[in-house]
């Protein structure tokens, strides 16, 4: 569905060099804390930024060679854009009409009603979760077979959250769809994506089914005693602490079944993307 091969862009004092892949019929996250490069890949992907080298396929062509038709197949949320605040929802249908020839009035409507949207409203009054919802169901109301949404959660309450992710997963049933999402909530991504990659100082350090993730990962705590005598051939990142080490592994249960000695704690993404960041590799 979507593949980018080194795909690298420079800026002053920044450097993005990403490769990565959304299959279809899976969510992708991508996951890295603010200025790691997860919007300006977004916009690679989306033709809003020129790439300075690598190649970037979507629906199988080169994104340079995707028709109106394709593109409109594409859904699309950015953390820093939105429709003009002069508009109402009412004002903005025929604009939707025009651009995309699968626009599904009716059924958006109903999900504005269900949202509590506003039609009559001017955008600019409303409120910042209102418009984040608002931006997805724009993005999933032209049967678009690839969404790119990034931190579409952002602005909205935990029940608001839910029912949105709940939309998504709707939107997901017929299989043939696909997902790239961002969110610094990782509760939502634990949850709802296939596979995750990690991105920091625009590359991708860590790329992961979620449920190996879930289930493999682990963190590890020890004395400084228990630091020297480990086996560390399943060590990925190790960090110290004022109790002793931290380490991260992918490998838990050998820990389980061969340091009982030791604390294996299952970790949350953020603690993940913590350790691999500030963490530091071995040797």
């Amino acid at each position: 569905m979507l593949r980018l091969e080194h795909v690298t862009k420079h800026y002053k004092g920044f450097d993005l060099e990403c490769s990565m892949e959304v299959r279809k019929g899976c969510v992708t996250g991508l996951v890295g804390k603010n200025g790691a490069g997860k919007s300006t890949t977004f916009k690679a992907i989306l033709g809003l930024i020129s790439p300075e080298g690598g190649s970037l396929q979507i629906f199988g062509k080169p994104a340079q060679d995707l028709d109106l038709q394709d593109k409109a197949r594409i859904g699309v949320v950015l953390s820093d854009s939105g429709f003009s605040g002069s508009l109402t929802v009412q004002e903005l249908i025929p604009i939707l009409r025009a651009m995309y020839p699968d626009f599904q009035k009716d059924n958006f409507l109903k999900k504005c009603e269900e949202f509590s949207i506003p039609t009559k409203k001017k955008l600019q009054e409303f409120s910042t979760g209102m418009k984040q919802k608002l931006q997805v169901l724009t993005a999933i109301s032209h049967n678009a077979r690839l969404l790119v949404l990034d931190e579409p959660t952002a602005g909205l309450d935990v029940i608001a959250r839910d029912h949105l992710l709940d939309l998504l997963r709707e939107y997901m049933e017929p299989g043939d769809r696909s997902i790239l999402i961002s969110s610094h909530i990782s509760a939502d991504l634990e949850g709802f994506c296939d596979d995750l990659y990690m991105i920091h100082e625009g590359k991708i350090i860590l790329h992961e089914d979620t449920d190996v993730l879930l289930d493999s990962y682990a963190l590890l705590k020890m004395t400084e005693e228990q630091y020297d005598a480990l086996d560390k051939s399943y060590v990925l990142r190790y960090k110290k602490e004022t109790f002793g080490y931290s380490c991260l592994t992918d490998q838990k249960q050998f820990y389980l079944e061969n340091h009982p000695e030791i604390t294996v704690e299952k970790g949350s993404i953020d603690e993940l993307i913590l350790m691999m960041i500030c963490g530091k590799a071995l040797g």
